[in-house]
């Protein structure tokens, strides 16, 4: 029985992948179509199509491998595990339809057709879900890691002059990178002077105001002054209100201002140049 399944597959390999694709195209989600072109869309199907055909004539090692490369792939082009699902759903309804119309499979070998057919869907439903959901899940942890690194940069605007531009808010995680970010800043960048600059942070807290004194004197701890810049009036009044002590910190209400004061603790000033007549 698993010959024949294997060789109504290879012949009507053609047929099986037209219809494939009208019926994804039917039942698929449209946001999982519509993310490639109709051409890298039969490309992809015609790839699906040959992954679960190759199950049958490679090694567990090779299909295997062919898998990951196809999960991860599909990741990349956007393709939910719903619309996976899907596809193995109407690949098994397309070949038990198929075989059933030319008689291959009638009332008498139905149950050996369906014990066969199974016997070789079930690993591939796992191996291939189990191959998606790790490729997702190392997706979302690399883009996670890179969006942490992008959340809390140390830039260096001046020479000895830092900025640490902060959005959003500021949880006990973050908070960790931002101090790491900042100490490793300092010395990387030589800074004499670090501006934390506060516009973007929508709530400041007495959790938010303690990680940010808490870097504060982190960074005077490595030799290096801080200002803590962009401190809006409803942020200030939340700080008086709180109790929150910043007296031991260097506070401006902008970025500008705060460049400014650096620039003349680094024994520097911006002057206007006038321009020749």
């Amino acid at each position: 029985m698993r010959k024949l399944i294997f060789n109504y597959v290879q012949t009507h390999k053609s047929e099986i992948l037209g219809e494939w694709i009208n019926r994804m195209k039917q039942e698929a989600d449209e946001r999982a179509v519509q993310t490639m072109s109709a051409q890298m869309f039969t490309k992809t199907s015609s790839e699906f199509i040959e992954l679960l055909v190759s199950n049958f004539t490679e090694t567990e090692e090779e299909f295997q491998s062919k898998v990951t490369g196809f999960a991860e792939k599909i990741v990349r082009l956007g393709w939910p595990l719903t619309v996976i699902t899907l596809g193995l759903r109407i690949f098994d309804h397309i070949i038990t339809d198929g075989m059933q119309e030319e008689e291959l499979v009638d009332h008498h070998n139905f149950m050996e057709f369906s014990s066969e057919f199974e016997r070789w869907m079930f690993p591939l439903y796992n191996t291939i879900i189990d191959a998606y959901a790790y490729t997702w899940e190392r997706t979302v942890s690399l883009q996670k890691i890179a969006l942490q690194e992008l959340s809390a940069p140390l830039i260096p605007v001046f020479e000895k002059i830092s900025v640490m531009p902060l959005v959003g808010t500021i949880d006990t995680e973050r908070a960790k990178l931002i101090m790491e970010n900042l100490l490793d800043g300092v010395v990387k960048h030589r800074a004499e002077v670090v501006l934390i600059d506060i516009t973007g942070v929508p709530v400041v807290d007495t959790m938010v105001a303690h990680h940010i004194i808490q870097a504060a004197d982190a960074v005077r701890l490595v030799g290096a002054k801080c200002m803590i810049v962009g401190i809006r009036p409803e942020i200030a009044q939340t700080i008086v209100t709180l109790g929150i002590n910043l007296d031991q910190v260097l506070t401006t209400s902008t970025l500008k201002k705060g460049i400014e004061k650096a620039l003349e603790m680094t024994e520097r000033k911006i002057i206007e140049v006038e321009e020749e007549q």
